[in-house]
């Protein structure tokens, strides 16, 4: 890399953490100002920085318009997929990835399982969005008004007895999902088939896509699938890591009960209960 462009660059990092004059950007440098500020005229004419009234300057306008570009091209899948691929060999089950768009969660990638038993989902298809583990992880993450105004549009089918019944159970569980960072769907779809995900998130902590593992009960029983809740998270948070660019994977909910006994609550015969009493 050339000396100028590496100096031009080296002052971004500066304004990052906060506003500095000609003086201070020209000693961070190691300059004389007047190289300083030939810099400075160069990013301030591609919109980089800003020179403020007070003569200091700031990181411009320009910067963030082309990261929120770059963050909003970003294929999620694309980044997502060699990690899935992963967790299947690891796991052995089915791995799905998991996007809300335009009122509806959609699969967008998938890996099968290596036991004979395979699942329906596709690719494209729409998930079953009050009882499926990657669409509670979606919606828990949106605004509070949105997500209560969602929760009242929607119908709520029986799909087995262990189905969300009503808005009020979803708006509860989607607050557990949101408190604790990971979601189950255990025979909430389909008797036989157990799921349980977890959220991968953006540069500034939103949940961008969901991913989970799910597998019918005569492969593996819901506890036994409830003890790969941190192999699916730690999943997760690689994703989310190299979707943000490398960094510390951000989250606005806390991560509770790492360790999977302490959710047997969660289990098929629990949850009957509770939406039967």
């Amino acid at each position: 890399m050339s000396q100028t462009v590496d100096r031009a660059l080296s002052i971004l990092p500066l304004l990052a953490e906060g506003p500095a004059n000609l003086e201070q950007v020209a000693t961070r440098l190691g300059v004389h100002k007047s190289t300083a500020l030939r810099l400075l005229r160069t990013l301030h004419e591609h919109g980089m920085v800003y020179r403020q009234q007070d003569q200091r300057y700031r990181l411009g306008a320009r910067l963030f318009a082309l990261a929120q570009e770059a963050v909003e091209n970003l294929d999620v899948r694309e980044i997502a997929h060699p990690h899935l691929v992963t967790l299947n060999e690891r796991c052995g089950h089915t791995v799905h990835l998991a996007v809300y768009e335009e009122n509806e969660v959609l699969y967008i990638d998938k890996v099968e399982s290596r036991y004979p038993v395979r699942m329906y989902s596709r690719i494209g298809k729409p998930v079953a969005i009050t009882v499926a583990a990657v669409a509670k992880l979606l919606l828990a993450d949106l605004p509070e008004p949105e997500r209560r105004a969602l929760a009242e549009r929607l119908t709520y089918p029986a799909y087995t007895a262990r189905s969300t019944p009503n808005a009020a159970a979803f708006l509860k569980e989607l607050a557990t999902v949101r408190e604790q960072g990971w979601a189950t769907d255990f025979g909430g779809h389909e008797e036989s088939i157990n799921c349980v995900g977890a959220p991968i998130r953006g540069t500034d902590g939103r949940v961008v896509a969901a991913c989970s593992v799910s597998a019918p009960n005569v492969v593996v029983r819901a506890e036994e699938l409830l003890s790969l809740l941190p192999l699916v998270r730690r999943t997760a948070d690689e994703i989310s890591r190299e979707y943000s660019g490398g960094g510390p994977a951000s989250a606005s909910v806390s991560h509770a009960s790492q360790n999977p006994s302490q959710v047997t609550a969660e289990t098929p015969e629990k949850r009957a209960e509770e939406t039967s009493s």
